[in-house]
């Protein structure tokens, strides 16, 4: 199974599966003397960890995070970092019922086509328990672009749950951590929390969109065509298990402007131009300018549901499946932290590639 990597410089290749005895990440391309410790990476891990409230699946993993190689006396030293998280609750029984048969919206059917063999234990690879080794990861770009980048800051929030989207109007960056959705909006928050208490009792699901704001992102980063700052961005969203929609800045609602309303216009400020708005999300010929760059991506609704199914098992024979075990009812919700890790290893990776092709800084 090829392609377990992304990024060029910043490097990070995924390993393990959901049940197995552990997985982890390898980052290869981290600047020599960053200070890292266990410790940094644990605070990003803690915000995605699983069974922190009723809305998140009830599996308890610690996820604590083990760094193996690329680290001394707490100091990176330029060589691969490998960093492992064991799985401690895994209940591979609850799965047996699925073995023969295909999850409706799941990638059960599309690994076995194409493998002959698939793990049904939570799903394997095709888990977003895979997803814990890219917020590891992204624990170690932001540690170094916290050296590098001073200021800039990565923050993701969930916007819209199901048909449910926020109030923009009641937007305050403080709720963000005061609430199990990550959001901005203290009166979505309400809504949503007996919206997904009643579709949990009911043994279903929903998507959910997630917003990320990167801010002090220096400008000139990205390449024209082939290596667009969007077009990074975008394949690090999708990647994502469950992602199916990624936009930046207005996104598909820029289709519904005119060019006169889309374009950012611009003034001369005490330090050079600035913006009078930020439809592009920061991006503009696939180069930051400088603004804030927003991403958005959209996540389905969790396929492994109580609600009964219509599906096929490997013989071809047409059963019914309802999907036991512990699994999100909104997997947006700890997607918020995950697509933070990304940008983050994103913009790490695209800042050595400018700082290599150009000198800048």
């Amino acid at each position: 199974m090829p392609l377990n990597s992304f990024g060029h410089l910043f490097r990070v290749t995924t390993w393990g599966e959901s049940h197995g005895p552990a997985l982890g990440a390898v980052v290869d391309g981290c600047p020599p003397g960053v200070g890292l410790e266990p410790e940094m990476l644990q605070h990003w891990l803690d915000r995605r960890r699983p069974g922190q409230s009723r809305y998140t699946t009830q599996r308890q993993e610690t996820d604590e995070v083990e760094i193996l190689s690329g680290v001394f006396e707490g100091t990176t030293t330029g060589h691969p970092i490998q960093l492992m998280i064991r799985n401690t609750d895994q209940r591979s029984k609850d799965y047996g019922d699925i073995v023969e048969k295909f999850r409706p919206g799941h990638a059960d059917y599309t690994y076995w086509v194409k493998y002959g063999i698939r793990d049904h234990r939570g799903g394997g690879r095709a888990s977003a328990r895979e997803t814990a080794a890219r917020v590891a990861a992204g624990g170690v770009a932001r540690a170094v672009l916290k050296d590098l980048v001073p200021g800039l800051t990565i923050t993701g929030c969930l916007v819209q749950m199901g048909a449910h989207a926020i109030d923009r109007a009641n937007w305050d960056w403080d709720q963000i951590d005061q609430n199990p959705f990550w959001t901005p909006d203290a009166t979505a928050a309400e809504h949503w929390a007996a919206y997904l208490d009643d579709l949990r009792k009911s043994g279903n699901s929903v998507g959910a969109v997630i917003e990320v704001t990167a801010k002090g992102v220096p400008p000139g980063l990205g390449v024209p065509v082939y290596g667009k700052l969007d077009t990074e961005l975008a394949a690090a969203m999708m990647s994502i298990n469950a992602v199916k929609g990624v936009e930046i800045g207005d996104g598909f609602a820029a289709a519904a402007l005119t060019g006169s309303e889309n374009a950012d216009e611009m003034r001369m400020g005490n330090d050079g131009p600035r913006f009078m708005s930020n439809h592009a999300g920061g991006i503009l010929g696939g180069i930051s300018t400088g603004q804030d760059v927003v991403a958005r991506f959209a996540v389905k609704p969790t396929s492994s549901i109580l609600t009964p199914r219509r599906t096929v098992d490997k013989a071809g024979n047409e059963t019914e499946i309802v999907t036991k075990g512990r699994h999100d009812p909104c997997v947006g919700i700890r997607a918020v932290p995950v697509g933070e890790a990304m940008v983050a290893c994103v913009l790490l990776d695209q800042f050595l590639l400018q700082r290599g092709q150009t000198g800048a800084v």
